[in-house]
């Protein structure tokens, strides 16, 4: 930053640069981060999910990615307010929401997911649902409380992910992104602690890759090769915060590199505090290092804006705004290269357009009873 350059300027000056992801121009490097909301009954989007979306388009976000949306396989939620990526009427919505995005000027994936073992008391279209996952496991040490899944189960699986991609194409969205972080289907193949499989998708960390790499390459065949695929992951699990796939750099290139190979375009790496160190012996957080063992361009992700981890939001906790210097200083550096902004971005539909625009002094701190509504 020059002497005479002020924060709220620099911060508009780098996070406008446009940046092409495979065959999509995305205007800006500000991403919404997907966040569960369950405000689509019956797994369909409605008006106001479309308008919770393309209020963000319009007030500036480059690249809107979805809340978690199921793909149509019967174990792959189990809530009736999470929304689908799969049926003609569910679908159909999705279009609209698409739609609107294009219209008010913003990008716009879904997020493809499936639960795998994570239940809860569910009121979704399969109630009877097996919870299955690559052990039956739901945490590391646990006792199998689902069943391991079968050839068939994996194929599938692998098979919903595909035309769930290939649907996301036809109905006018700009590329997808793959849940495989927080302890969910594809990361509890991905972590030692819940794959204790002794079968080719169970064993070191490539073997356990393997799952998730077929779920890749599957998606890409059934999409256009410019049709961008991200791929989300994360060290920590919602079962155990301190999880970690990788304890070295070496071992995160052994999980990494297969996945590039299949074919992802952009690495979503999430962490809780994009600030904090990956690794001993450097101050790359886990985007930079994927960034850096891949090649690819990266989104990194973590209470941007903020000064409170977001696992306390939903605990009540509200968050008083954090400086956007550190975050600048990496993206200059070219450590990663696109933002994901979470609980800013529901406190304040314009938060994107205000960081824009330099009008840092009218960004309000997180209230928590923002997760309350979908304004």
């Amino acid at each position: 930053m020059s002497v005479t350059e002020s924060p709220a300027s620099r911060a508009a000056e780098v996070l406008s640069r446009p940046i092409t992801l495979n065959g999509l121009t995305v205007p800006n490097r500000i991403v919404m981060a997907p966040m569960t909301r369950m405000f689509s009954p019956g797994g369909i989007p409605g008006e106001n999910v479309r308008s919770y979306y393309a209020r963000r388009a319009a007030a500036g976000v480059g690249l809107i990615v979805t809340e978690g949306t199921y793909v149509g396989h019967e174990s792959a939620g189990n809530s009736n307010r999470v929304p689908r990526f799969h049926g003609e009427e569910q679908l159909a919505a999705w279009a609209k929401v698409a739609e609107d995005v294009h219209a008010a000027g913003g990008t716009i994936v879904p997020q493809l997911w499936h639960i795998g073992m994570v239940r809860e008391q569910g009121d979704g279209p399969f109630p009877d649902a097996p919870a299955m996952g690559p052990s039956g496991l739901v945490t590391a040490g646990a006792v199998p409380t689902g069943r391991a899944m079968t050839q068939q189960d994996l194929d599938d699986v692998i098979a919903a992910f595909a035309r769930a991609a290939a649907d996301a194409e036809r109905i006018g969205f700009d590329g997808v992104e793959i849940h495989g972080a927080h302890g969910y289907l594809i990361d509890q193949f991905l972590w030692a602690g819940t794959n204790r499989r002794t079968d080719a998708y169970g064993g070191d960390a490539v073997a356990r890759t393997r799952f998730a790499a077929e779920i890749v390459a599957a998606v890409r065949e059934a999409v256009s090769p410019d049709f961008p695929v991200i791929f989300r992951y994360s060290q920590w699990k919602q079962q155990e915060y301190t999880a970690r796939l990788a304890e070295t750099p070496e071992e995160l290139e052994a999980v990494l590199s297969p996945l590039a190979a299949a074919g992802v375009d952009v690495f979503h790496a999430s962490t809780r505090r994009y600030w904090l160190p990956e690794f001993d012996g450097s101050d790359l957080n886990l985007a930079g290092w994927t960034k850096k063992l891949t090649g690819k361009p990266v989104i990194s992700v973590g209470s941007v804006g903020l000064d409170g981890d977001f696992i306390k939001a939903f605990q009540g906790e509200g968050a008083a705004l954090g400086s956007l210097d550190n975050l600048l200083d990496r993206l200059e550096a070219d450590e990663f290269d696109m933002v994901a902004v979470g609980r800013a971005l529901l406190q304040d539909p314009e938060w994107a357009a205000k960081v824009l625009a330099g009008r840092m002094d009218e960004l309000a701190p997180y209230d928590a009873a923002a997760l309350k509504t979908l304004s």
